[in-house]
Parts: structure tokens; sequence; C-alpha cells
């Protein structure tokens, strides 16, 4: 699959959950201090980013 979710610990010790494509760091979350926060962030990417408008305010 060219696109997936990942997590790693950043250098401050925290859970970093990175949707990559292609192996190319697409975008990242904010540091959680559980394993379970950075999946919960995941869980949350799945369910509402869907549904989420673009907006172009260029």
């Amino acid at each position: 699959m060219a696109h997936y979710f990942e997590i790693k610990k950043n250098k401050k010790g925290e859970f970093v959950a990175y949707f990559k494509y292609n192996k190319e760091s697409i975008f990242w979350t904010e540091g959680y201090s559980s394993k379970a926060g950075a999946k919960n962030a995941i869980a949350s990417v799945l369910k509402n980013g869907p549904g989420a408008e673009t907006r172009d305010e260029t």
C-alpha cells in the first residue's frame, strides 16, 4: 500500500503519528505522552477526515 500511518517516538520521547505516502511524510501530529494518544489521533483523522471541506484562501 502506498499510504499508511506510522507511530514513532520523537527526540523528547513522545509518540507522534505520521501519515506517509510512498515513504514520504505528508503530515504528522503533535507529540503524545502515550501511544494510545497517537492511536486516538489516527482514529480521529480516519473518522473526521473524509468529510472535511477544502478551503482555498488564495
